[in-house]
């Protein structure tokens, strides 16, 4: 249960001083190995990236050899203030990743260490600007997305979970969340059986897939429509990534304020909380090596869609 976790974080983000030294703090005092905090400005204002650091018993910051899982909390910004007043839709995605990240750090202390490494990245924006957007009005960012998966995606990530609110749309129709099928270098896979498993047992439901168009793992700023940023990061990372969707039965815009559903947020979070433990340990996968070299073999690559295209 995150929800203790989700309502502490949430009232440290819904302010117009939120910023990312708070959470450090609160991060460090709850047992993170280490945080970082950097302090980003772009063409529409500022923002902090941060990244919390959980050390695993056989992670490889001490050596080992499990591997690193990477959480990651998409969004444009918490707030879009003055614009709107109030912590935004578009903010669960960093909710979310932060609860897991505050839950994981929590439990190292308490002595429940995970096998693997766990990285928790996001950004903290309580001002960002919003952009036209069907059927509704997106959350924009003071940073573009180039700059944003630098920040957020790391070499070490072995795997990733993308989370953000997927709220805006027609085609995800349920509250709660969703996952997408498995992305790697410009490739569509399967949906990991493994990562439903852990949906099923999370949720008590039957494992909520939404629909992944080929456009939606390309990079942002390619003409191209986007369902949103939620598998951005795999234009910048050769490891798997698995968007986890924050849902809603009808669409809700981005910019829109007290329309975060903590049940919602606190499933995501723990879902994520619940990966890692079987990830680190090699019971969960998100894809088969095995069908994905055969893939290669038969077609080539496909990393032409982490790229701008022919005309980059």
């Amino acid at each position: 249960m995150l929800l203790k976790q989700v309502l502490e974080l949430f009232e440290l983000l819904d302010t117009p001083q939120a910023n990312g030294e708070t959470i450090k703090k609160l991060m460090l005092e709850r047992g993170a190995d280490g945080v970082k905090v950097e302090t980003v400005q772009g063409d529409k204002g500022s923002t902090d990236c941060i990244k919390v650091y959980i050390h695993g018993k056989n992670g490889k910051s001490s050596g080992g050899t499990a591997p690193t899982l990477g959480i990651i909390g998409r969004l444009g910004g918490l707030g879009a203030r003055p614009e709107v007043i109030g912590f935004t839709s578009d903010g669960d995605g960093a909710l979310a990743a932060l609860a897991a990240g505050l839950k994981l750090a929590e439990m190292h202390k308490n002595g429940d260490v995970l096998e693997g490494d766990v990285i928790v990245s996001t950004h903290i924006c309580p001002n960002a600007p919003t952009q036209d957007h069907f059927p509704v009005p997106f959350m924009d960012s003071p940073i573009d997305m180039e700059l944003n998966n630098r920040m957020d995606v790391e070499e070490n990530m072995d795997a990733i979970l993308s989370i953000d609110t997927t709220k805006g749309n027609r085609v995800i129709n349920l509250n709660g969340i969703a996952i997408s099928n498995t992305i790697k270098e410009g490739y569509i896979l399967e949906v990991s059986n493994d990562l439903m498993d852990v949906m099923t047992r999370v949720t008590g439901k039957l494992p909520a897939i939404f629909p992944c168009a080929q456009q939606d793992i390309t990079p942002y700023g390619n003409d191209l429509h986007h369902l949103n940023s939620i598998l951005q990061p795999a234009t910048a990372t050769n490891a798997p990534v698995v968007g986890v969707a924050i849902t809603t039965e009808q669409p809700v815009a981005g910019c829109a304020t007290g329309a975060s559903h903590p049940e919602d947020v606190e499933v995501a979070a723990r879902y994520a909380v619940e990966v890692a433990k079987g990830y680190g340990e090699g019971k969960v996968s998100f894809y088969s090596e095995k069908e994905f070299n055969h893939l290669i073999e038969l077609y080539g690559t496909m990393n032409q869609f982490q790229t701008f295209g022919k005309n980059q």
